[in-house]
């Protein structure tokens, strides 16, 4: 338990930063219910696994190969079935969409958990910027195309960050998503993260009545995603960050799972979440006109794709 978790307690909903997947899913029973979890196979992905599947649902393990999918599906503690999706090849997210269809089970939820984070240098896919292709394209396609098979109560929970608020000054950079200007590694990772949040809110307005969509920050967690950050740094941080203010994998995943499975979070929408409570996100994050700007252009990119 951090110092932070302790000083800040607990919000509305009865939770805080130091409640864990276990807290938010006790007494639920999912059995019935199918989810479809991205980057299952590690970090807060691999928890978020576990207590689904603990608590009696079907998960479709996604991760970036089938050998990584069915081995984290293989170990789950119950009925979970991997499938492949590089988030940063269409093809393979096609192909992935494709697959779940194919299972025929109804979506209760789609938890778009993974991700990349702080290129040290500008990194092309597709003739975009990395970080933004997989971060945000990536799961775009992968959502849109599975939205006939969400349930009529079905939820989408994008997996965003506070970091979505170190982006460029505009926000989005609409007009420069090959990142020809100047590059910088996090504000890039905002500008992906900060996509996150805009697609969950502007989803949000084409669900149906009883569909959410909702963008969440885990938190500060030392996982896989943390290693571009400056070694220094990231050695300083492993020194003092677990008694300040850094999560276990349990707490990092809470919020996700919070939004995805809990009844009182059945009617939120387009909303952004952190410490399982809603939260303000930054000007851009609220920007309706931004978030319909976003989706125009991703639909364009994604158009363009073959």
């Amino acid at each position: 338990m951090s110092l932070y978790g302790l000083f800040r307690g607990k919000g509305s909903t009865g939770f805080g930063h130091n409640s864990t997947t276990d807290d938010v899913t006790e007494g639920l029973d999912l059995s019935g219910k199918t989810y479809l979890l991205t980057g299952c196979n590690s970090g807060i992905g691999a928890d978020t696994l576990r207590i689904l599947c603990e608590r009696g649902a079907r998960v479709i393990g996604a991760a970036r190969t089938i050998e990584k999918a069915n081995a984290a599906c293989e170990a789950a503690p119950g009925e979970a079935v991997g499938v492949a999706c590089e988030l940063s090849e269409p093809t393979s997210v096609r192909a992935a969409v494709q697959a779940v269809k194919d299972l025929g089970f109804p979506i209760d939820g789609i938890l778009c958990n993974a991700g990349i984070m702080a290129l040290p240098e500008r990194t092309l896919q597709h003739g975009y910027e990395a970080q933004w292709f997989t971060n945000h394209v990536g799961h775009f396609i992968l959502v849109t195309g599975l939205l006939e098979q969400l349930t009529a109560e079905g939820r989408v929970v994008m997996t965003a960050s506070y970091g979505h608020r170190m982006t460029y000054a505009e926000g989005i950079r609409l007009d420069d998503l090959s990142a020809e200007g100047k590059y910088d590694q996090w504000q890039a990772y905002g500008q992906s993260k900060l996509s996150n949040v805009l697609f969950a809110k502007h989803l949000a307005t084409l669900l149906g009545p009883n569909q959410t969509a909702n963008a969440v920050h885990p938190g500060v967690i030392v996982t896989k995603l943390t290693r571009h950050m400056n070694k220094f740094v990231d050695g300083l941080y492993m020194a003092v960050g677990p008694a300040l203010f850094t999560k276990t994998l349990a707490q990092g995943a809470a919020t996700q799972v919070y939004v995805a499975v809990h009844p009182d979070a059945s009617n939120v929408n387009g909303k952004y979440f952190a410490d399982c409570n809603v939260k303000t996100p930054s000007g851009h994050g609220s920007d309706a006109a931004l978030a319909k700007a976003l989706w125009e252009r991703t639909e364009e990119v994604v158009a363009g794709l073959t």
